[in-house]
């Protein structure tokens, strides 16, 4: 880790639209010990700005020293890709179903997405280190459901690797790909992959950026902080639904197993990422036991 730098130092990176400076080094010396994995993730991915808004608040995260492990997805630009190649796929239970064309296409794309990540980390000083299928590969995966082709559930993660790379202040870029036994590649979704990685670390955060602001009430209302017995009701009541139920289940898993809290929030916003780690109030949807 890089040691903490004095405001006077900070001010000269810290955006302006930020949280309040001054409550950095109190922040700093909460997650100085720990890990923070970030999902960055749904139809975020594909707009330039806010890729760049989530590079900057990357290279904050890493020039105040804080340890970070970056998961990304995938799907908007893999259903351009497959657009272009004429090829229609259908989901189950929002699982691409993935056959051996297809899978191709995903490993190509995200691993091009992948590189897209380190070398705009690049570009502004940092270290960044791809992992992904063809390099590093840390997930070893079993099959999910026959019916869904080449997707995958994580079965094991080479935390060594990650490690490795995090000790000389490098940051992972993982890629939500796997390897079964047989060095077969499969996709994986990629909250899956995060909350695997998660759960294996013991990190202290686990957050999910997507283009939603949170959980919501059944008045339509931003929960700010929820249990998992809680939002497991408002899943029986059927207040979260849709799409937002994998990722749910993936948030519960994640702080019964180790993480300390998951955070839901919203990529589009400016420094959504700052916001959650440097101020009390934080962002989006904490759940945490």
């Amino acid at each position: 880790m890089s040691e903490v730098k004095s405001l006077e130092k900070i001010k000269k990176f810290w955006p302006k639209e930020a949280p309040d400076i001054n409550n950095i080094p109190k922040y700093i010396e909460k997650y100085k010990e720990e890990l923070i994995v970030i999902k960055y993730g749904g139809n975020v991915l594909i707009d330039r700005k806010i890729f760049n808004n989530f590079i900057e608040d990357i290279t904050i995260l890493n020039k105040l020293g804080l340890s970070i492990i970056v998961v990304h997805g995938g799907g908007p630009r893999i259903e351009r890709e497959l657009l272009k190649e004429n090829i229609q796929t259908k989901f189950i239970n929002g699982l691409r179903v993935t056959d051996k064309k297809v899978i191709k296409i995903v490993e190509r794309v995200l691993i091009e997405f992948n590189n897209d990540i380190v070398n705009a980390l690049k570009k502004r000083g940092l270290e960044a280190t791809p992992i992904n299928t063809k390099i590093n590969n840390i997930i070893n995966i079993i099959p999910d459901k026959k019916e869904l082709g080449f997707v995958g559930v994580p079965k094991n993660i080479n935390v060594d690797i990650i490690q490795d790379i995090l000790v000389q202040n490098k940051i992972p870029i993982v890629a939500p790909l796997g390897l079964d036994d047989n060095n077969q590649t499969y996709n994986i979704n990629g909250d899956s992959a995060a909350s695997a990685i998660a759960k294996k670390l013991k990190s202290r955060r686990l957050l999910l950026m997507t283009n939603v602001e949170g959980v919501y009430d059944d008045r339509k209302n931003l929960i700010s902080e929820i249990k998992p017995f809680d939002i497991e009701n408002l899943v029986k009541l059927k207040i979260v639904q849709g799409g937002m139920l994998p990722k749910i289940k993936n948030c519960i898993d994640a702080v019964e197993n180790g993480v300390r809290g998951v955070v839901i929030l919203d990529g589009r916003k400016p420094h959504s990422i700052l916001f959650e780690i440097f101020s009390d109030k934080g962002a989006g949807t904490l759940i945490r036991k």
